[in-house]
């Protein structure tokens, strides 16, 4: 590689590249990557972005691309040379990045054809972790977690159908996005097992990996499979959440070296507020075996196996084993396994039945590359043993970093239902004691002003509905606030000529949550628009008429009830 310009003496996303391509450079990670672009291809993309001087969100951003997902003008190989082909359009999830102001480094290796969650079954490589050269990345995004933990992209995109956007996480010490199934666009992604692959995202930290998610995020007709944000989503997670955990059976598959890790992973979010209550997870751990073991292998036979078949010398051969082992079974047994998967959908639904999440650990065990090698089919069983079941399920998963024990990395999920995404997110901001980033979207904004007010007798009904808390705010100087005589106490703001400015606080929920929550209102208790001091108009507590003893002059309820303790 040729000399490079220092990075400090570019600007904006020049510097940015500059500076990835020479901790490329020291890393010295080749296996890491199947297609790198040019430099001066790359330099040219972020001088433009430069040029534009446009508010773009991720603009001066760099990242890679798992080389299962389609980039226009490099290479698709998934790992497998006689399959690659040069795709003249970009993914749909790539395209948004693109159009956001993400700069595209190039493909990152992974196990062929996404099948394996060690990161050694590729042509091009064993991809070592990044801060160990002896032991595993984790697969099958290997590459693309590596990178990132190294410090060479900000954040790169994964797939995950097994666990192959959590445990390259787990592996590398670095966070794993895994939305719910369609939640991002799978258009331009390789197959691996349709009904459950999805796209995922590695970045250092909560916050990186929401932004892009964010970005990604929507249905696009490419995809048929794609989802919107149902209406009645949670956009935070509870104040004082329950959290399922294993009993110590469910443990037994876990690296005794590993198991303080776990121990202080627990304690970290036992501190943030969680309840923790021990479940029965075998249910759970039967189900994972449907991916591999049962009749759906068979998706990935018909996704790759003619390939395969077609040119034997070019697959890996555990690869080629697992899928020809699609062969054993008929359809009549695949229509068995899936309606199996229904009820394990209806069993795991009833388990976690007031529970806010399940937390488990992302990987049990983290071993080397000669023992994976040694036994590449049990391993890579082993290490799917917290993860395999989690898109079968319908279910949503972020894997954030635990600590190291040695040489040995580890990690923990927190897992929850379908398009419960935002709480997974605060949980896991919670335990990383870090602020929790917003990836689900808020429809509706409501400003409230007495006792839904955070610590206030009613402001569980807002949580219990999933509502986020997003600040202080004020009234313009247009409304008095009256007493109500009610149980519990609660005020009236009136809009008035000769009115204050009173304090209150915003927050954000979905709009069906805002249906429920304004339903069930007792008179004479309704919502309005409501002007803040900004001169903005938003829904909040308003009411036609005064009624009750007008405490304006007290300053907003908060201050009311400490003058009348």
């Amino acid at each position: 590689m040729s000399t490079l310009v220092p990075s400090d003496a570019v600007p904006g996303a020049a510097r940015r590249v500059q500076a990835a391509y020479e901790r490329l450079a020291e890393a010295d990670r080749p296996e890491a990557w199947i297609t790198l672009r040019e430099r001066a291809d790359v330099l040219a993309e972020a001088a433009a972005i430069d040029a534009a001087a446009s508010d773009l969100p991720l603009a001066g951003l760099v990242y890679a691309v798992k080389d299962n997902i389609d980039v226009a003008g490099l290479p698709t190989t998934a790992a497998c040379p006689s399959f690659a082909y040069t795709p003249e359009r970009d993914a749909t999830a790539v395209a948004r990045l693109r159009a956001a102001g993400a700069i595209c480094l190039g493909k990152t290796n992974l196990d062929q054809f996404a099948t394996g969650l060690v990161g050694t079954r590729s042509p091009y490589g064993a991809v070592r972790s990044a801060h160990e050269d002896a032991r595993i990345s984790g697969g099958s995004s290997s590459g693309s977690a590596v990178v990132v933990a190294l410090g060479i992209a900000d954040f790169a995109l994964g797939t995950d159908t097994a666990g192959s956007g959590r445990v390259p996480a787990a592996l590398n010490g670095i966070v794993g996005l895994k939305a719910t199934l369609g939640l991002i666009p799978v258009d331009g992604v390789v197959p691996a097992c349709p009904s459950y692959d999805c796209l995922t995202v590695f970045a250092p930290d909560l916050a990186g990996a929401a932004e892009a998610m964010r970005i990604m995020a929507g249905p696009a007709e490419a995809d048929p499979a794609s989802r919107a944000w149902p209406a009645d989503h949670r956009c935070a997670a509870p104040p004082a959440p329950r959290i399922a955990i294993p009993e110590a059976p469910g443990l037994a598959p876990l690296d005794p070296e590993l198991a303080p890790l776990w121990e202080a992973a627990l304690a970290r979010f036992a501190a943030a507020g969680a309840e923790l209550v021990p479940i029965d997870v075998q249910p759970l751990l039967e189900a994972a075996l449907l991916l591999y073991e049962g009749a759906l292998i068979a998706e990935r036979h018909a996704a790759f196996g003619a390939h395969i078949d077609a040119w034997p010398a070019d697959a890996d051969p555990t690869v080629a084993e697992i899928v020809n082992g699609a062969g054993k079974f008929t359809a009549a047994d695949l229509v068995t396994d899936q309606q199996r998967l229904r009820q394990a959908r209806n069993t795991a639904e009833a388990l976690l039945d007031g529970f806010d999440a399940l937390l488990l650990p992302t990987a049990p065990q983290h071993p080397t590359i000669e023992e994976v090698a040694a036994d590449p089919i049990g391993r890579n069983a082993a290490m799917g043993t917290y993860t395999n079941f989690v898109n079968l399920l319908d279910m949503a998963a972020v894997a954030i970093p635990a600590g190291a024990a040695g040489t040995k990395r580890f990690g923990v999920s927190v897992i929850v239902p379908a398009f419960d995404d935002q709480v997974a997110i605060d949980l896991a901001a919670r335990a990383q004691a870090v602020p929790s980033p917003l990836f689900a979207p808020a429809g509706a904004e409501l400003v409230v002003f007495g006792a839904h007010l955070t610590g206030m007798a009613l402001n569980h009904q807002l949580t219990d509905l999933g509502a986020r808390y997003a600040g202080e705010t004020a009234t313009a100087p247009a409304y008095r606030m009256y007493a109500l005589d009610t149980d519990p106490p609660k005020p009236l703001v009136v809009r008035s000529n000769a009115g204050a400015s009173l304090p209150g606080e915003r927050w954000l929920l979905s709009e069906a949550a805002l249906g429920r929550f304004l339903t069930a209102l007792p008179e004479p208790m309704t919502l309005g628009k409501v002007e803040l001091d900004d001169g903005t108009w938003t829904t909040g507590f308003v009411a036609n008429e005064p009624a009750g003893r007008d405490i304006t002059t007290t300053g907003g309820w908060r201050a009311h009830l400490d003058e009348t303790r």
